[in-house]
């Protein structure tokens, strides 16, 4: 190949012009052009060894990015793959990072144009129409034939990945067209500029009509509100009408989390599903009020709902509501312009409080100390400002109601729900100057074993904690409630100390009386690490079934 420009540099050239300083990229036959314009490219790649890993990598470098900046240009990360199996691999990833709102930018390449539209060519990797597997799980999807379409598909797929609601779009390029000759000259200048979502004002009126006249005003925090960078106006709106605020699953650490006023995220806990539910005017802010933020789908309002929500498509579709379809903070700083201030009486920061006891209550009636101070433990070896990427798993979901986020980003698969996440989205946060910790059961582990050698192979800065239980512990807890008895949940896995030392990572086997200090030593020792907790965890009993 020689060093003149092809139609891969056009699509290098135009990510460097919006911005774009690192690119998550897996090589394969039809991608050659692209991978050899990055080669002559500043831009620096971040391989894995499994796409759906590298999509994974992409999304949690998103995320890192989007709150250690929340206040700055959304951090559309790029992902290069190549055709059909490939590119397929990472639709479980994307799946995730469109229902976690993450700006993601797929590029893939295509068979040559000619195969292109179901011409049943024969071409290795061919499709009949490859974008169909695509446009039910991202949020556009662009094709570039010719050189001169690649530098406008790419900045409207980027444009599109940055624009409220975020997240993932893909862009497909033929094989061709990436290794011919470019014939356009050098792209310096691409910008993006994706449009606010601002509310209507009439609305917004309205909205504020009814929280002023609320005697018992309650804010629901959701995802949306803190991808949206939402945080400052939240606490300054909830201070305003003195609203307690509750926080799901995907907005941990929008609202502080010992303020007066916070009543955390235990959102599965009947208490707090009837908390929200007596509110005279619930304001729903980033959430479309599902499955888990319903407390599967138990919850019904008494009173009336505002809801904030950049996703059209979530307005109302589980309960009438006023609906502002707006950016969360754009929305949230129009309503502090229309709403009087009340003067604290203590009334909402006792019923925080009450709210908080009940729940403390109900898991001491439960025999739950050991996860709880695993948890802590787990906590308490973060050093300050580290992030933490949780896989689908027992203590996972613990963290989703009980992890303090404050100082202590908590990032999980929750959205979509795959099993996989952990460790690949901790390198894509660590690529961006690390440290960060994984968390994984020994059965999702498995899911990302390989990318081990990803972190030796780019000394990226994770460690790994993964809780060893012999099996798909949620699973079971799942199977045998229901059906007295489980059925493939157990599993023959590996010694993870000895295969993480086989790839030249550090490794120990840790106790619960030990964590901390294991935890805590690999988290401050640059480079990858396992930690590895054999034991079995306990949930928390679920309250949907019988509100008790």
């Amino acid at each position: 190949m020689t060093d003149s420009r092809i139609g891969g540099d056009l699509v290098v050239e135009t990510l460097r012009a919006l911005g774009a300083e690192t690119v998550f990229g897996l090589p394969g036959q039809h991608a050659l052009g692209l991978f050899d314009a990055l080669r002559r490219s500043p831009l620096r790649l971040i391989s894995s060894r499994v796409e759906n890993n590298l999509a994974f990598a992409a999304d949690g470098c998103a995320r890192a990015r989007l709150a250690a900046d929340p206040a700055g240009p959304v951090p559309v990360t790029p992902l290069i793959v190549s055709t059909g199996p490939g590119a397929l691999l990472t639709l479980a990833s994307l799946q995730e990072a469109r229902a976690a709102s993450v700006p993601v930018l797929g590029i893939s390449s295509q068979v040559p144009r000619a195969g292109l539209g179901g011409g049943r060519h024969g071409y290795l990797h061919e499709l009949p129409d490859q974008q169909a597997s695509f446009r039910d799980v991202v949020k556009s999807v662009h094709v570039a034939r010719t050189a001169s379409q690649i530098p406008g598909a790419v900045r409207a797929a980027w444009e599109s990945a940055a624009t409220a609601p975020y997240g993932p779009t893909w862009v497909e390029i033929p094989q061709d067209v990436l290794l011919a000759p470019a014939g356009l000259p050098p792209i310096t200048s691409a910008t993006a500029r994706p449009a606010p979502l601002e509310p209507l004002p009439e609305l917004v009126d309205e909205a504020a009509r009814l929280l002023a006249g609320a005697e018992n005003p309650v804010v629901l925090a959701g995802g949306g509100a803190a991808r949206a960078g939402a945080g400052p106006e939240l606490l300054e709106l909830a201070e305003a009408l003195r609203a307690p605020v509750l926080s799901t699953f995907g907005a941990k650490g929008v609202f502080p989390w010992e303020h007066p006023l916070s009543g955390q995220s235990w959102l599965e806990d009947w208490h707090s599903t009837e908390f929200l539910a007596d509110a005279d005017v619930l304001l729903v802010v980033g959430s479309g009020l599902g499955e888990l933020t319903s407390n599967y789908h138990r919850f019904a309002p008494r009173g009336r709902l505002v809801q904030v929500e950049a996703d059209a498509g979530k307005l109302e579709s589980n309960h009438p509501a006023l609906g502002l379809h707006a950016d969360a903070k754009l929305a949230l700083s129009a309503l502090l312009a229309r709403i009087p201030r009340r003067e604290p009486d203590g009334r909402a920061e006792k019923a925080v409080a009450d709210l908080l006891e009940r729940v403390r209550a109900r898991l001491v009636a439960q025999d739950l100390e050991l996860e709880q101070r695993i948890l802590g433990e787990v906590r308490a070896a973060l050093p300050e400002g580290t992030p933490s990427f949780w896989d689908m798993t027992i203590l996972g979901y613990w963290a989703w109601s009980a992890w303090n986020a404050d100082g202590a980003p908590m990032h999980t698969a929750q959205g979509a729900g795959g099993l996989g996440f952990g460790l690949p989205a901790a390198l894509g946060a660590a690529s961006t100057g690390g440290p960060a910790l994984a968390v994984s059961g020994d059965g999702g582990a498995m899911y990302g074993i390989a990318e081990l050698a990803t972190a030796v192979q780019h000394d990226l800065d994770v460690t790994w904690l993964v809780v060893d239980d012999g099996g798909y512990g949620i699973l079971r807890e799942y199977l045998t409630d229901t059906f007295g008895e489980s059925t493939a949940t157990e599993l023959a896995r590996p010694d993870f100390t000895t295969l993480a030392s086989a790839f030249g990572v550090p490794a120990v086997r840790t106790t619960p009386e030990d964590l901390r200090a294991d935890l805590a030593r690999a988290l401050t020792t640059p480079g990858p690490a396992v930690v590895v907790l054999p034991q079995h965890l306990r949930l928390f009993a679920p309250t949907h079934p019988d509100h008790d």
